[in-house]
């Protein structure tokens, strides 16, 4: 087993499957009172697809069975996320909390600093893993 992609996919399987579930389990999020009940489906979904694709690619990658396919779709969690921040001003998207506030580090949100870093360690860990035996170039 590759020890980064091991340790990249676990990290984000913890993130996904653990940490974001218990930061939006409250009145900020899926139990806002401000939010439509189709927003708060739509948030329920979110959390639990994002939790099991994040399962799935911690399994891919420990059982060594399909390693670059678990690294790929925890990237896929990453960049939706970064695509997403990134385009908030074009449909009124936004990290900052009802109240206006965020949790920042030198006024970039931790939520986006934690995703990218992390989204470059699975690039990392992509990197280190061999491509299949059918996509290697022959040396004969």
């Amino acid at each position: 087993m590759n020890k980064l992609a091991a340790l990249s996919v676990g990290l984000s399987a913890f993130i996904f499957t653990v940490l974001i579930p218990i930061l939006e389990l409250n009145t900020t999020h899926l139990t806002n009172p401000d939010w439509p009940s189709h927003a708060r489906l739509h948030e329920a979904w979110q959390l639990l697809t994002n939790a099991a694709i994040s399962v799935l690619g911690l399994g891919c990658v420990w059982t060594s069975r399909a390693p670059r396919l678990g690294i790929i779709l925890s990237l896929i969690i990453c960049i939706s996320f970064l695509i997403a921040w990134s385009l908030g001003s074009s449909y009124g998207g936004s990290m900052l909390h009802s109240d206006g506030t965020q949790v920042a580090v030198e006024g970039i949100n931790l939520a986006v600093i934690v995703v990218s870093v992390l989204t470059v360690l699975l690039v990392a860990s992509l990197w280190t893993i061999r491509a299949p035996m059918f996509l290697q170039r022959s040396e004969t």
